[in-house]
């Protein structure tokens, strides 16, 4: 089967968590971007914003954002990203993904310290040369969270496209109110991720990582199809 072009790019995205120290440039950013915002949202509202920082805007946010998590306060996030309690196969994908990251940098499972010190990475972007903080107003319903979620997956195909790596940073949210202080955002928006943007590392084994995606039979039905 040959692939589209859609399908070639889809499949080659993947979490890229080591980048080079390439700069993006701000039309390459600004073209992502517009790309991001061609996503579909319900009565065109198209939620969400972006906030871009770089150089040492960028290593602010990520010193005060790794003090924060190194200083061991309690998680501050104002919505819930995974379920409560975890269902058992979900907890099992979980523990899947985590193994193949720690194992691709010879991380053990019971080296504490060491898999600290990489989950800290994600509050430095991974030393991405671009660090996107993305937020949404918090008038907006749950549908619009849907609608954002589009817009970042059109965000990072569209970086894949151009030869760019991504890696979307949902641990920001453990910490929203530094990132929204340390931005001075407007108080209507809530802080809901990350996203790292710049050239993938090609020597770094951890990018090589791949996490299992399941086939259509687990998760879809199909009625009147021959």
């Amino acid at each position: 089967m040959t692939l589209t072009p859609a399908e070639t790019l889809l499949f080659a995205r993947h979490s890229v968590r080591a980048f080079t120290t390439e700069p993006v440039p701000r039309a390459d950013a600004e073209r992502i971007l517009r790309a991001a915002r061609s996503a579909p949202s319900g009565a065109n509202l198209q939620p969400g914003r972006f906030h871009l920082l770089t150089r040492a805007p960028l290593a602010s946010l990520g010193a005060a954002l790794t003090a924060a998590a190194e200083n061991g306060r309690p998680p501050v996030a104002e919505y819930s990203y995974f379920p409560q309690p975890m269902p058992r196969e979900l907890k099992e994908k979980q523990k899947a993904a985590g193994y193949a990251l720690y194992s691709s940098l010879g991380i053990g499972r019971r080296d504490i310290a060491a898999r600290r010190s990489q989950f800290d990475k994600n509050y430095r972007f991974f030393n991405a040369p671009v660090g996107i903080v993305v937020t949404i107003h918090r008038d907006m319903g749950k549908g619009c969270f849907m609608d954002l979620g589009m817009a970042l997956m059109a965000l990072m195909v569209a970086a894949e496209g151009m030869g760019y790596a991504t890696c979307g940073i949902g641990a920001l949210a453990n910490h929203a109110d530094v990132a929204h202080e340390h931005l001075a955002l407007p108080a209507e928006e809530l802080v809901v991720c990350g996203m790292a943007l710049g050239r993938a590392d090609p020597e770094a084994a951890v990018n090589a990582v791949r996490t299992a995606r399941d086939d259509p039979e687990e998760f879809a039905t199909f009625r009147g199809f021959s």
